[in-house]
C-alpha cells in the first residue's frame, strides 16, 4: 500500500496553443493537507479536473492512492470527496433528499453523520436547496463531501463568497474531521488565513508552472520581513538572498527568502548596520512576495 494520497508526474494540460498546467509533479501523503495557491488563471483548475479523473491530461498523469485516476476513476472516487467552488444542486430539492440521493452511490456512506452535521448547522433535512444562504449551501457540500467517509477530500476554493464566520465556521469543520479520521486533504484556496494553522505542506502556482512546493513550516521559517533605518548595503555580502527591496521611510524593507540568524549576523558583521526589524511573515505575504503583481497566468 502507498502512502501517497496523491501522485502527480509530470502534468500538462494544453488548450490549442495555451498551456494551463506546464509539467507538474507533486505528492501528498496520506493524513496530510496540501494547499495549492495561485492568482486566477495559474492553473488550478484544470488540475483539479485531471486529479478528479474530469479531464484527461496531455502528458503526464495523476494516482490515487497507487490507482491511475483516469483508468480508475469509478472506483476511486468512491474515496473522494469533493467540496466544489460553486455548491450546485437541484434548487427545489430538499436537503434530505440530496442525501437520499447521494446515499445510493456511495458504499461508505454514514447518514447519522450527515444528519448530526445538518444539526449543529441549524439546517433543517426539509429545507430546499435553493432557498439556503450561500454559507449554508457550502455547510451542506461539505456534509454531503465528509459523510460518504473519504480517504480524501479536495477543496476547490470553498470559502469563496463566504463571510469570515461562514469561512471559519467550515474550516474549523475540516479541522474537526482531520483531528478525529485522518484524512487527506487538497485544497486551493484564496484565503490563505483560513488553511494558515492547518496546512502541512503548500504548493504556489505560477502560469501553469510549479513555482514552490515545500513544508508549510520550512516555508514560514525561511521568509523574513527585514526593515532598516538607513539604506543597507547589498543583503548578499551576508549571503541573504532579497525577493524586494523598497523604500520605507528614510530606509528600506527587504523580504528575505533565504533567512537564518547566521546569516544574518554575518550580513550585519559585514554591512555596519546596527538597526533593524525582522518580522516573520503570514503565507499570505510569502504568496505575495512570491507571486507578485505580474504573478498571474493564463
Amino acid at each position: 500500500m502507498t502512502d501517497r494520497a496523491i501522485q502527480i508526474d509530470n502534468l500538462t494540460v494544453r488548450y490549442g496553443r495555451n498551456t494551463a498546467v506546464d509539467n507538474v509533479s507533486l505528492n501528498v501523503e496520506r493524513g496530510a493537507v496540501y494547499a495549492l495557491l495561485g492568482r486566477n488563471g495559474a492553473g488550478k483548475s484544470s488540475l483539479i479536473r485531471c486529479l478528479l479523473g474530469q479531464q484527461k491530461a496531455d502528458a503526464g498523469g495523476v494516482r490515487l492512492f497507487g490507482d491511475d485516476v483516469w483508468q480508475r476513476r469509478a472506483a476511486l472516487m468512491q474515496r473522494v470527496g469533493v467540496v466544489s467552488e460553486d455548491s450546485d444542486a437541484p434548487p427545489e430539492m430538499s436537503v434530505g433528499a440530496l442525501a437520499r440521493f447521494c446515499r445510493c452511490l456511495y458504499a461508505r456512506w454514514d447518514q447519522a453523520a450527515f444528519e448530526t452535521r445538518m444539526q449543529h448547522f441549524g439546517i433543517g433535512l426539509d429545507d430546499r436547496f435553493g432557498t439556503l444562504s450561500k454559507g449554508q449551501k457550502k455547510q451542506v457540500s461539505l456534509a454531503l463531501a465528509l459523510a460518504m467517509s473519504p480517504d480524501l477530500i479536495v477543496l476547490d476554493d470553498p470559502t469563496l463568497g463566504l463571510d469570515v464566520v461562514a469561512r471559519k465556521a467550515l474550516f474549523e469543520e475540516v479541522i474537526g474531521e482531520l483531528a478525529d479520521r485522518g484524512i487527506s486533504v487538497f485544497v486551493t484556496t484564496h484565503d490563505l488565513s483560513g488553511i494558515e494553522t492547518f496546512a502541512d505542506r503548500v504548493g504556489i502556482l505560477q502560469r501553469g508552472q510549479l513555482v514552490l512546493d515545500e513544508d508549510a513550516d520550512a516555508l514560514r521559517s525561511r521568509f523574513r520581513r527585514i526593515r532598516f533605518t538607513a539604506q543597507p548595503v547589498a543583503l548578499e555580502t551576508g549571503g541573504l538572498a532579497a525577493t524586494r527591496m523598497r523604500s520605507w521611510g528614510g530606509g528600506a524593507e527587504a523580504i528575505v527568502s533565504n533567512y537564518d540568524d547566521i546569516a544574518f549576523e554575518r550580513f550585519r558583521a559585514a554591512s555596519g548596520v546596527s538597526a533593524a526589524e525582522i518580522e516573520p511573515m503570514t503565507l499570505e505575504e510569502i504568496f505575495v512576495a512570491v507571486a507578485g503583481e505580474n504573478g498571474g497566468g493564463r
